[in-house]
């Protein structure tokens, strides 16, 4: 039989499908197709994360392309002999989209699927990890091998340089310049580091990239290597990535059993290793030179960056320092062609960005998209919009330090400048989106009551400037704001984004200064009203039932988890000594009968 005729069976074992058992359904495929005698043979592969984490656990099934969603162990069988045997549909497992009845078969049929461009993730979801000969055969080390026994040094920096690559961890500093400066130096030794510290809420870019395709970001980093003369790198991963941490150690010996590192590497006399180091568990160590002072084994606290990383980085040496995913697209640009990846995105956004979409969207997951699309595609398109067709709010991008975008602003370009000028940031590419539901107020408070806990305490306008804010917040949720709070939350936020001495202190006012800016209706029924309009902040909340509006069902008494929710005559009533604003009742009403008010005082 031909190879291509061959059909392979890709079960996700990212970790959202992991966490739904997708194991146990690779377990059962490789049990049932062992040894079966039947003509038409089958492949099956734990991939890494396949983007739409929302639906897991996802099987796709090529050359056909069909994509199955929520797949239980119990459902291999009948995969098995309708699919793989007899070339038909299972159609309860496939993905349904909320106007139509029918099934979608295919991935590329999907409108979650339709809109991305994958080049980060070209591998991730198709290959499996933890099989070398998966990655050559996606001409995996083919860019290495091209730059070793094809090219030259200054090649690989100029294909890098042309294609307009800027870094993806956040800064957004053009790579190709950062590896020629560091090449220009004379000093030895050289080192190459890789940023996988991640620490976000509520992003895994990096980690699914370091899961599902490690050894895109092992060539990428050897190529660099090799082009600014180093001979040392260092992969810095978050320490609770575990599958992470796991899947690169195995790539790593793979890579060096097979010639793509150590000595003598594919017999150019060229010769580089990398070394594995768990992240120091601080938010702070994904600041490059707080990373730097953690691999050298000190306390994971900036320095000041009027000596920049590529002259005096790692033990003060010339390093090249990015991140996961910046290491993931260089491959493909020696590959492809810097005018290849260059006519992706903007004119100073070039190629994609990978962004993890989480929070009040239909389709949670991970996706890579072309620079400079709509804030608008990527929500209502490739997201499908908002959990129960709620109304759409906000969304937060650039993680705890990014700023809260509105609706009015949906239709930016998502790249490094339309973001800034909104008032947020790229960062590494978390987005979460929020609806009606979320107070903006609380929003701003809970980023900085995380980005508090993470400040390394080295300088005080970061240090005391982000737990002042803190200070105020927790007084306007809780009924305590007076006037004048947001005079002087603006005053302390623009003292501490000019005085801080890093990334983490002169970003951590955005949310603050975001939300003031496109919300601001919201802190002044806070402050003057002692009102929180989205029904989130406890004290300053109260729950009723329009009695013109409730059919008496009794949904909600039933959901109450407090007993607050009592039958009076017809209709039900809460009784808001019992209440505790957990929004069960909010939840479950069909019938938008419960209503949010507000609290004249503080408790």
């Amino acid at each position: 039989m031909n190879d291509m005729d061959k059909k392979s069976i890709l079960v996700c074992c990212g970790p959202g499908c992991l966490s739904d058992n997708s194991d146990e359904v690779l377990a059962n495929f490789k049990q049932k197709l062992q040894g079966q005698d039947i003509d038409i043979k089958a492949v099956v592969k734990g991939t890494g994360c396949q983007g739409l984490c929302e639906m897991g656990p996802l099987v796709r099934i090529l050359p056909q392309d069909i994509l199955y969603c929520k797949v239980r162990a119990a459902d291999v069988d009948e995969i098995i002999e309708k699919t793989i045997i007899g070339n038909d549909i299972v159609e309860r497992l496939l993905y349904h989209d909320t106007d139509s009845k029918k099934g979608v078969v295919s991935s590329n049929q999907i409108d979650f699927y339709r809109g991305q461009k994958k080049i980060a993730l070209r591998n991730v979801g198709l290959i499996d990890p933890k099989n070398i000969d998966d990655y050559i055969a996606q001409d995996g080390y083919s860019a290495l091998k091209k730059v070793l026994t094809q090219e030259s040094r200054e090649y690989a920096i100029d294909e890098i340089e042309r294609s307009g690559l800027r870094g993806r961890g956040g800064a957004g500093f053009p790579t190709g310049i950062k590896w020629r400066q560091c090449a220009e130096f004379e000093e030895k030794p050289k080192y190459v580091i890789c940023n996988g510290d991640e620490g976000d809420p509520g992003a895994f870019m990096d980690r699914s990239i370091i899961e599902g395709d490690p050894h895109s970001v092992i060539e990428g980093m050897t190529i660099c290597a090799y082009a600014i003369g180093a001979n040392n790198g260092f992969m810095y991963i978050r320490d609770e990535y575990f599958l992470a941490i796991s899947n690169m150690t195995h790539a790593l010996k793979q890579a060096r059993a097979s010639g793509f590192l150590g000595k003598n590497i594919l017999g150019s006399g060229f010769d580089f290793d990398i070394e594995i180091v768990r992240g120091g568990g601080a938010f702070v160590c994904g600041e490059s030179t707080a990373l730097i002072a953690s691999i050298e084994g000190r306390v994971g606290e900036p320095r000041a960056k009027y000596i920049h990383s590529n002259e005096q980085g790692l033990w003060y040496k010339p390093t090249v320092l990015n991140n996961v995913e910046t290491w993931a697209n260089v491959p493909f640009i020696i590959n492809q062609g810097a005018e290849r990846f260059g006519k992706i995105g903007t004119k100073k956004s070039k190629g994609t960005k990978v962004f993890s979409l989480v929070g009040k969207v239909k389709n949670t997951g991970l996706i890579e998209v072309p620079m400079g699309m709509p804030l608008r595609q990527i929500i209502f398109d490739i997201g499908g919009g908002i959990n129960g067709n709620r109304k759409f709010k906000a969304v937060q991008t650039g993680g705890p330090s990014g700023g809260c975008i509105p609706e009015d602003h949906l239709d930016i370009n998502v790249d490094f400048d339309s973001l800034a000028e909104a008032g947020s940031m790229m960062g590494s590419g978390g987005m979460i989106v929020m609806d009606d539901r979320s107070c903006m107020v609380d929003v701003a408070r809970y980023y900085l009551n995380f980005l508090s806990g993470e400040s390394c305490g080295k300088c005080i306008p970061c240090r005391e400037g982000i737990k002042r804010m803190l200070e105020i917040l927790n007084d306007i949720c809780c009924g305590k704001g007076r006037e004048g709070d947001l005079e002087l939350l603006m005053e302390i936020a623009e003292t501490v984004e000019e005085a801080s001495l890093c990334g983490l202190g002169k970003t951590a006012p955005n949310p603050v200064i975001t939300t003031l800016r496109y919300f601001k209706d919201e802190y002044i029924a806070h402050i003057k009203e002692k009102r929180c309009p989205a029904g989130v902040c406890r004290e300053l909340t109260s729950y009723h039932i329009d009695q013109e509006l409730c059919r008496g069902c009794g949904l909600c008494s039933k959901q109450c988890p407090q007993d607050a929710i009592a039958k009076r005559d017809k209709y039900f009533a809460i009784d808001e000594s019992l209440c505790v604003k957990c929004g069960s009742c909010i939840d479950t009403c069909r019938f938008d009968a419960i209503k949010v008010g507000g609290r004249i005082s503080c408790k």
